[in-house]
């Protein structure tokens, strides 16, 4: 199992991202990823890691794709590639309705759709065997001024890897079917079988080989001598995704919880977050979820779960953190 950073999106703290890819270059990690929601831009931040390291992987994880065409996504991959020396993976999302259509204004709807024609666009593009055009009907290439084109820059690998965020079964059997990888956030290895039908139905539909397919989930982390004090500063976290992350109605991350037994809890967490009152959110996180659900506490317990998400199948293990600590005691815990 490899062992990659994410390092999120950048909201103008204090935070040097370069510093913490270059302490997991040193650590001898496998990757560095960044994400974004209503202001940084992933794919900025990912050119600034790769402009400051010289081996170690870079991700997208994710880069919304209700905020870029297929081409521009496509160019953001190309060219990343190239400065990089082929270090660069593309991580792209559909992101939620909240994002998609209250911050860059275009519909949420058929995400499937949308999807399958967006990756397979991006992969035109990056294939470089004719010049690109599709039917749509989400993306139609070209319009009725244009012409097909075909990127004037090579790329500098054909089969650069795309990896698909996804939660519900719909959209992971859709990653497994197209994509190279599929990150999942909230992920249980101790509950990996109820992705088992939907990864197997999406390879079967791709003729994709499985062994070849990296899952690739994003794990929080919180490293301290006690247990109980890394579970508190996590369960904000938890609360925040569970109980906030969508309407009251429509919630992947809650849905995703629900199915790992967690309920009434996610019912309890939900309402509380959505009331306004957070910090009871967050004390309502039961501590399996946090054990469950993340890496927390003494380099040696970490150490000790890291063997579930071996065994349940994880390819490369992406802990969530901006943590230099965290990275160098993630680093003892694996060695």
């Amino acid at each position: 199992m490899r062992i990659g950073i994410h390092v999120g999106h950048w909201e103008g703290r204090p935070n040097d991202v370069a510093g913490l890819a270059l302490e997991a270059e040193r650590a001898g990690f496998d990757s560095v990823w960044t994400s974004e929601t209503w202001g940084s831009d992933a794919a900025i931040l990912a050119g600034w890691i790769a402009a400051h390291t010289e081996r170690i992987g870079v991700g997208t994880g994710v880069l919304q794709m209700a905020g870029r065409t297929p081409a521009a996504a496509a160019m953001v991959a190309l060219t990343l590639d190239h400065l990089s020396g082929g270090r660069f993976r593309l991580g792209l999302g559909v992101s939620g309705p909240q994002v998609a259509e209250g911050w860059h204004g275009t519909p949420f709807d058929r995400p499937l759709e949308r999807t399958r024609e967006y990756v397979g666009i991006v992969r035109d593009i990056l294939h470089r065997e004719a010049p690109v055009s599709s039917p749509g009907p989400h993306y139609p290439l070209p319009l009725t001024k244009g012409k097909p084109l075909k990127p004037n820059v090579k790329p500098l690998r054909p089969d650069l890897p795309v990896y698909l965020a996804a939660m519900g079964p719909r959209n992971i059997a859709l990653a497994a079917e197209i994509a190279d990888g599929w990150m999942p956030y909230l992920f249980a290895p101790e509950h990996a079988d109820a992705f088992t039908d939907a990864l197997a139905a999406g390879f079967v539909r791709g003729d994709r080989k499985p062994e070849r397919f990296d899952v690739a989930p994003v794990v929080a982390v919180a490293f301290g001598d006690h247990v109980d004090a890394c579970r508190d500063a996590l369960r904000p976290h938890l609360a925040r995704y569970v109980g906030g992350m969508g309407s009251r109605d429509a919630n992947f991350y809650k849905d995703a919880v629900t199915r790992y037994g967690f309920g009434g809890a996610a019912e309890r967490i939900q309402e509380a977050f959505l009331d306004g009152r957070r910090a009871e959110a967050a004390a309502l996180v039961p501590d399996a979820m946090v054990d469950g659900l993340c890496l927390a506490g003494p380099v040696e317990r970490v150490r000790e779960r890291l063997a579930a998400w071996r065994a349940a199948g994880v390819g490369t293990l992406l802990a969530e953190t901006r943590d230099a600590e965290a990275i160098r005691a993630l680093a003892e815990a694996v060695s």
